[in-house]
């Protein structure tokens, strides 16, 4: 499946199926899951990339065990809001990803996730050697809940408006 909005992600899945967030590196694919109950995101072991097909299936593998509905995947935009190379690659991965799967996959701005995710790291006292290990997970989970805080700020609305 192509490309959705955020607000689309409510009619592409069903119930007792998770949310998963991707950060996209180029030698790690970061992965994060959220609860049955979209509410909190929480890490998973990150993948570390091979080729394309290896990696395809080894996220495919990870998102099957999780019940995953719909995946929301980092896009590394600039900071002044425009796209370079691999804001490119990360679009090139998903349509990839689109020709193996019809999971919908979400683009979230990313800017500064993995910042915000090793501040948590350092916060929490991960020795330098395991926030390497774990900081595209963390930034995973950072770009997951930023999503799932938006998707509860939609349904709210919803409920507001008089729409179940």
């Amino acid at each position: 499946m192509a490309a959705i909005t955020i607000e689309e992600l409510f009619e592409h899945t069903k119930p007792g199926q998770t949310i998963a967030g991707i950060d996209l590196g180029t030698e790690t694919i970061g992965l994060a899951v959220s609860d049955l109950s979209w509410r909190l995101a929480s890490p998973r072991p990150m993948i570390r990339r091979k080729k394309f097909t290896i990696d395809a299936m080894a996220l495919l593998a990870a998102l099957e065990q999780d019940k995953v509905g719909g995946a929301v995947i980092g896009l590394p935009v600039n900071m002044d809001g425009s796209e370079g190379p691999r804001a490119q690659a990360t679009r090139a991965f998903v349509r990839n990803m689109a020709q193996k799967t019809d999971l919908p996959f979400v683009f979230w701005d990313e800017r500064l996730s993995t910042v915000a995710a090793e501040r948590a790291l350092i916060e929490m006292d991960v020795s330098r050697k395991k926030r390497k290990e774990r900081i595209d997970s963390a930034a995973a989970s950072f770009i997951l809940q930023g999503a799932l805080d938006r998707l509860a700020g939609l349904r709210a609305q919803k409920a507001a408006s008089g729409n179940p």
